[in-house]
């Protein structure tokens, strides 16, 4: 399942989107919001977003490039001037308002390939992903991971039986995606766990079976609880 934010100033543009999105297969809508201010706090659940251009504050052609790690992009707008410019920073598609279902669902179309792709190199039979880095890459049995940390452009991945961390440059948001779907989720914007080494939960804290406490942020909790209640 695609989780998608809405994001419009209008009322009924917002109201739109979130019809075509319920008689949509294959996506579910994490949030609707007005600004893109009020978008923020749900990006790191994302994996993408319907954004209107025109809008108060900040255009959401300059908060998608303002993201250093943005979801896929779907750009919606009543001017088709900013079409190019939408393409130039990477969208999956523009839809010119008003659109029909039918225009909408074949964007998500789209969309869909575009997430399918970023996820096609991992291998989550055997629990191998390799990494490709600016300055290497490895092959990582995820299978010995016990939790992964960020650390800006950097991440610490945290192995069972290594004392030191493997630190690699490398997205949060890009390894969250090419980790196995079913086997592990991010709980923190700093932090990815595997879910079978998860051993208690709290409000604000995820315990891990040896006994590692971590931070489980705000946004993340209600997807976590729904995951780990299962």
């Amino acid at each position: 399942m695609i989780k998608v934010l809405a994001i419009d100033d209008e009322p009924l543009a917002l109201r739109l989107l979130e019809v075509y999105i319920g008689k949509t297969p294959g996506i579910e809508l994490l949030a609707s919001c007005r600004s893109a201010a009020e978008a923020e706090p749900w990006l790191g659940q994302a994996d993408a977003m319907l954004i209107d251009i025109n809008m108060p504050d900040m255009s959401g052609m300059e908060f998608v490039r303002s993201l250093k790690e943005p979801p896929l992009v779907i750009f919606t707008t009543a001017y088709s001037e900013y079409a190019v410019e939408g393409f130039r920073v990477n969208a999956v598609d523009y839809l010119l308002k008003p659109f029909s279902l039918a225009e909408f669902q074949q964007a998500v179309s789209k969309l869909q390939e575009r997430l399918s792709a970023r996820r096609a190199g991992r291998s989550q039979d055997d629990g191998i992903i390799q990494i490709d880095t600016p300055h290497r890459s490895l092959r990582l049995d995820t299978r010995r991971i016990r939790f992964i940390e960020g650390m800006g452009e950097y991440l610490k991945i945290h192995l069972e039986g290594e004392n030191a961390p493997l630190v690699v440059l490398y997205r949060m948001k890009k390894m969250a995606e090419e980790l196995p779907q079913d086997r592990f989720l991010r709980i923190h914007k700093s932090y990815i766990v595997p879910l079978d080494r998860v051993q208690e939960a709290r409000r604000n804290t995820v315990t891990l079976s040896d006994g590692t406490s971590l931070p489980l942020g705000e946004s993340y909790r209600d997807d976590f609880r729904k995951r780990f209640s299962r």
